[in-house]
């Protein structure tokens, strides 16, 4: 790894040691902060703030949030520097990007215009983008302020390599991220296509059953499609029970080991149950509604349309536990085949009965009532379940492997962005 030659002690946390030959030098001594509103619409070049960076939008589209008109936004040049300063509290937002064209954004943005004799503008968003990786805005803007205005921003000490130097790093770093993003990139649709196959298994088996060569029968269901003679097309409600969760107050909600454990949607998380955010109540909790092994927990209500439905089946892990009322049980006798059911496409093909465009929530009476097939043979149930456990726990190391390696590029890409904005490696014309 290239060093350089000495280094000296900046005294800031997020930025620790940097070269020697190096300055550090406030934002106020390299930007301007000018604010040019758009009066009279001279710009209509739409531009907005990002997880992806600045991108542009459709002027004249009417999705989303959009002003009464736009000549209150802001005029950014391009390589201008735009940043987010709101809501500091919320750390899940961008803060920071680089404007790859003339175009307005809205006056809640803050403008930061460089200074080109002294502050390469693609050096300073790297840097930028670091501090807001390491949400540095946010721990300088926490307690009573949520917001860092302008001045604030410019008062942030920039550690300053000479201008050539800022250049060769913003070259280093846009080739080194663009080459670690397409590989990000080709994972995820790995990833896609893993979780596309284990689906299509899941639908396969659920459905078809595992023998090529059965005889099949029309099961006058169009999602369904044909399925084997000997099976049967059903209710969910003539091969158990469903029942909604336990109803308490805030009051309720007491510390951990002085009440029961509710089980909500945050304990399910891949298909398996979670022990990472739980809640204890001390109330009455009927009978019926204690955990039973072999129950299938099933979110049935939540702010996010696509959680609806996600599920785990219940072992003695949770015996003496109960459910929220945003969840229901089916306890059956059949619990290992309908897992695999309601993990399949012939569940979420009949999502339209429970998500719509004014409420999302699977009752008990719609869950109670959602068709599928069904075969009576337990031995042929249990074949299923093995044969899925064995080829979808196959699938699942797969893709928490392939998981793990994304996780592992972004970390390895901070890092780098971080060594290399602040001279812990030196970058010279043949690493690019």
């Amino acid at each position: 790894m290239n060093k350089h030659d000495g280094y000296q002690d900046t005294g800031i946390e997020w930025v620790g040691k940097i070269p020697r030959e190096w300055d550090l030098i406030r934002g106020k001594y390299l930007f301007s902060s000018n604010k040019e509103i758009n009066k009279d619409l001279q710009c209509k070049n739409l531009l907005s703030l990002t997880y992806d960076g600045v991108l542009n939008k459709d002027y004249e589209s009417s999705e989303g949030l959009r002003p009464e008109n736009y000549n209150t936004y802001q005029i950014f040049k391009k390589n201008d520097l735009v940043f987010k300063m709101i809501d500091l509290e919320n750390v899940k937002t961008s803060r920071v990007g680089i404007v790859h064209e003339d175009g307005i954004m809205s006056s809640a943005y803050i403008r930061q215009e460089p200074i080109k004799e002294k502050i390469d503008s693609k050096f300073a968003y790297w840097f930028y983008y670091d501090l807001y990786k390491k949400e540095i805005y946010n721990s300088i803007g926490s307690g009573v302020r949520s917001t860092l205005s302008s001045s604030d921003l410019l008062e942030i000490e920039l550690p300053t390599p000479p201008l050539k130097e800022q250049k060769l790093i913003s070259r280093y770093l846009d080739k080194k991220t663009s080459q670690i993003d397409s590989l990000v990139e080709k994972i995820q649709k790995k990833i896609e296509l893993l979780k596309e196959q284990r689906t299509s298994l899941i639908n396969q088996c659920v459905t078809k059953g595992l023998y090529p060569n059965v005889e099949m029968k029309d099961s006058g269901i169009k999602w369904i499609g044909e399925i084997p003679k000997h099976w049967v097309t059903t209710r969910l409600k003539y091969h158990g029970s469903v029942l909604l969760g336990l109803s308490f107050d805030k009051e309720d909600i007491v510390d951990e080991g002085e009440g029961i454990l509710v089980l909500r949607s945050s304990n399910v998380q891949n298909r398996k149950l979670s022990f990472k955010d739980n809640i204890w109540v001390k109330t009455k909790v009927p009978d019926k509604l204690y955990v039973q092994k072999g129950d299938i927990l099933i979110c049935s209500r939540n702010g996010s349309r696509n959680l609806i439905g996600k599920n785990c089946i219940l072992g003695d892990e949770s015996l003496n536990m109960t459910w929220g009322v945003f969840m229901s049980v089916f306890r059956t006798n059949s619990p290992n085949f309908f897992y695999w059911v309601l993990n399949s496409q012939v569940f979420k093909s009949q999502s339209g009965l429970y998500l719509t465009s004014t409420i999302n929530q699977l009752t008990v009476s719609t869950l109670e009532n959602l068709i599928f097939p069904f075969v009576t043979d337990p031995i042929e149930q249990q074949k299923i379940h093995e044969y899925l456990i064995e080829k979808i726990g196959l699938i699942d190391n797969i893709i928490s492997q392939e998981v793990s390696r994304v996780k592992l590029l972004n970390k390895y890409r901070q890092s780098l962005i971080s060594s290399v904005v602040t001279g812990k490696v030196r970058i010279t014309e043949n690493m690019i």
